[in-house]
């Protein structure tokens, strides 16, 4: 007998903390594909051969059209979602060049730490939320 989680695919993932005037930038998804109309940390998947950083320098330029640094490790979570096993890799970004401007997104918003859990986040983000509400209020 096949175990159903070792079918599905596991997909590594990125996710941009970006605090600005200590607000963080959150992203809610769109009504298509998977977890329609949740928040997120900006990102997305990381290539075959690409590090981790790498990975979210060139999703936030094609997310949001701007240039960031990307600083330390938040944290480092797995989430089973049914359709696939997702890890997601969060860290510290400071835009360098550009503002954030929505392209794929339904929206983006400036949120203070203290209101981010006020949020309908994705499961595998939830544990960020949790530990910036703790070292940033």
């Amino acid at each position: 007998m096949v175990n159903r989680a070792e079918t599905r695919r596991h997909v590594r993932v990125v996710g941009a903390v970006i605090i600005r005037d200590r607000l963080v930038l959150c992203a809610q998804r769109g009504n298509l594909g998977h977890l329609p109309g949740q928040w997120e940390f900006p990102g997305g998947k990381i290539e075959l051969g690409e590090s981790p950083k790498a990975a979210l320098e060139r999703e936030i330029h094609e997310e949001l059209s701007c240039t960031i640094h990307v600083g330390k490790e938040v944290t480092t979570t797995t989430h089973d979602y049914g359709f696939s096993i997702v890890t997601l890799t969060t860290f510290y970004c400071q835009v360098v060049s550009g503002t954030p401007r929505m392209s794929v997104h339904a929206s983006l918003a400036w949120i203070n730490p203290a209101e981010l859990h006020t949020l309908d986040w994705s499961p595998a983000d939830r544990p960020t939320v949790t530990h910036l509400q703790r070292a940033l209020t």
